[in-house]
């Protein structure tokens, strides 16, 4: 079994392409509604609480957990996958989704961590919307630097926008805070500069592809947005290529199982919208 997790509903946008694209494989989905949102949280508690929901997901037969959250890949995934996990359980698996993301920007593998030889590559800008512990992990502009130094970042925290989303706010109001974190992001870096225009937009909080129609709304015309759960999925199928233990469809073809830590009869409704058909919910 696969396992997928997020601190909320986000990861099932994550969970909808996976299932799409390799439909016989078996999913778990754990949703930490109970301790949800993340984004505001202090690195320490966002490592605890991911740590203890991946032990979970192994202690129901996931061998592969992939954290379906940007701020968990960009707060825990690194120490878990060096400390923890080696000791704990060192025939399974953690992917996050930062890492395919910073893939598909940079056009570079993971494992090269220095610009690769041949022409000087064209410069471009990106720019990152993300929860305010994603944006102050640094992730993205460190590793995108590493790579493909050409490349600049801007970053812009979207305090708040999660809670909007999870709680099924009017999407008047959702377009209207993205238009504001939109505008700050495009603003000059100095008073009376013109607008930093980006090429290519990372939504960066698997919340946030459920709004991606406020992001290009209110972006210039021809920024391009990455599709993180795209992304994704493409990497997960580069991944079980190579790691054919972790490969192994289940011939009756069972639906996901779905499971929160917070209220099932009050999150299901609302994660429904986020896989795109009727999703119940069981207690972890």
């Amino acid at each position: 079994m696969i396992g997928v997790f997020d601190s909320g509903h986000g990861g099932l946008t994550i969970l909808r392409a996976l299932s799409a694209r390799f439909p016989g494989h078996r999913y778990v989905f754990l949703g930490d509604h109970g301790h949800a949102p993340y984004g505001a949280r202090d690195v320490e508690a966002i490592y605890g609480l991911t740590r203890d929901n991946v032990e979970r997901l192994f202690s129901i037969g996931c061998r592969l957990v992939l954290l379906a959250c940007n701020t968990a890949s960009a707060v825990a995934l690194r120490r878990l996958q060096q400390t923890w996990l080696p000791h704990f359980a060192p025939d399974n698996r953690i992917l996050g989704v930062v890492v395919p993301t910073i893939e598909a920007v940079t056009q570079v593998p993971w494992h090269v961590t220095s610009p690769p030889g041949g022409p000087e590559p064209e410069a471009r800008r990106v720019v990152v919307y993300a929860t305010r512990r994603t944006v102050e992990s640094g992730s993205y502009p460190f590793e995108i630097g590493l790579r493909a130094p050409a490349i600049g970042v801007t970053q812009q925290a979207c305090p708040g926008l999660v809670d909007r989303i999870e709680s099924g706010a009017p999407e008047a109001g959702i377009a209207r805070m993205v238009t504001e974190f939109v505008t700050a992001s495009l603003a000059g870096e100095r008073e009376g500069a013109p607008p930093l225009v980006p090429d290519t937009a990372i939504l960066g909080c698997t919340h946030y592809p459920l709004v991606a129609v406020h992001f290009a709304a209110a972006l210039p015309p021809g920024v391009e947005i990455l599709d993180q759960p795209g992304i994704v999925a493409d990497s997960l199928g580069r991944y079980l290529a190579r790691h054919r233990e972790f490969d192994a469809p289940d011939p009756e073809n069972p639906a996901p199982r779905f499971f929160t830590t917070g209220d099932p009869a009050r999150v299901g409704p609302l994660a429904s919208r986020f896989f795109g058909r009727t999703v119940e919910f069981e207690r972890l």
